[in-house]
């Protein structure tokens, strides 16, 4: 029983440290991918920062051509919700943490009588909202790690030709922000309207260019034109910060998750030991009482 005991152990410890292999290398391409996802954050926000810049002054040249195109709706009726996760499990709390604030947002708006429609970015968020029964308009899946800008344009288009049509009032993105490496944050912000100071960096008096700009063609033109780059680039922007929170998250999981295998490969060797310590115990036990059955035989024998 002890020896039988002892082979599922050693069965049980092989399989530990083949997981514990996995979780290792996962864990180091994580590592190799969250510096690549930082440097993609840092060379998109130059024409980010620009695009929201151009279409700031735009709407300061001409702030009656905003119309419904800036600020925040005071009641909205129709919402729509892009929420931006993974495509991939093995993540930690990633996945959940995304889609557990957008439905609650849904859930509070629902009871006040808004309306949402929702538009995901990740297999998990399919799968997840269709499980609550949470009806998905959209579904973009396959580039959640690493996406391009071609495919923010495709999610910027949806969103951009819904709210120009007038068939939703605000358009709101729930998606991780990353702030550093040791920091990401679940956050709802709102993408259309464009929020009023969204396109005004924080810089110094001193740092301002100075002069004044010149708009050709006129301000509703060039807002037409300006708003589809401003989504894309903040699409492209959210997309990026999600993809290195991914990154992030799963490399802390399996990091978690290979220190695990260490103290389960440990208890395990623990427990094999003191199995097989038993089992000699008890073997010695057996050949003590042999031994000690076979000499009062003997001293029968011999008072016979």
């Amino acid at each position: 029983m002890a020896g039988g005991q002892e082979r599922i152990l050693r069965r049980r410890i092989r399989s530990v440290q083949a997981t514990k292999k996995i979780t290792r290398a996962m864990e180091l391409i994580a590592a190799s991918q969250i510096v690549r996802a930082q440097n993609r954050i840092s060379a998109a926000a130059p024409y980010q920062h620009a695009v929201a810049d151009a279409l700031g002054c735009v709407l300061a040249d001409s702030p009656v051509a905003g119309g419904r195109l800036v600020g925040v709706p005071d009641a909205p009726e129709k919402v729509m919700v892009l929420a931006v996760v993974a495509d991939r499990g093995l993540c930690g709390g990633y996945n959940f943490s995304v889609l557990r604030a957008a439905e609650r947002m849904v859930a509070a708006g629902s009871s006040s009588g808004q309306q949402y429609r929702l538009v995901t970015v990740g297999r998990k968020a399919v799968s997840y909202l269709r499980f609550r029964g949470q009806p998905v308009e959209r579904s973009f899946t396959g580039f959640s790690d690493r996406p391009s800008f071609a495919d923010a344009r495709q999610v910027a288009s949806v969103l951009t030709e819904s709210f120009t049509a007038g068939e939703v009032d605000q358009v709101l993105v729930v998606s991780t922000r990353f702030l550093s490496a040791g920091t990401q944050v679940v956050e709802t912000r709102q993408l259309l309207p464009m929020p009023l100071g969204a396109s005004v960096r924080h810089e110094e008096p001193e740092n301002r260019p100075l002069g004044f700009t010149e708009l050709e063609p006129d301000g509703p033109e060039l807002i037409e034109d300006l708003l589809p780059r401003y989504v894309e680039a903040a699409v492209y922007g959210s997309l990026l910060e999600a993809a290195a929170s991914e990154h992030t998250a799963r490399q802390r999981a399996m990091a978690a998750a290979t220190e695990n295998a260490d103290e389960l490969t440990k208890t395990l060797r623990r427990v094999m030991n003191r199995a097989r310590q038993d089992s000699v115990t008890t073997e010695i036990m057996e050949i003590v009482g042999g031994a000690e059955a076979l000499r009062q035989m003997s001293q029968s024998i011999e008072e016979i």
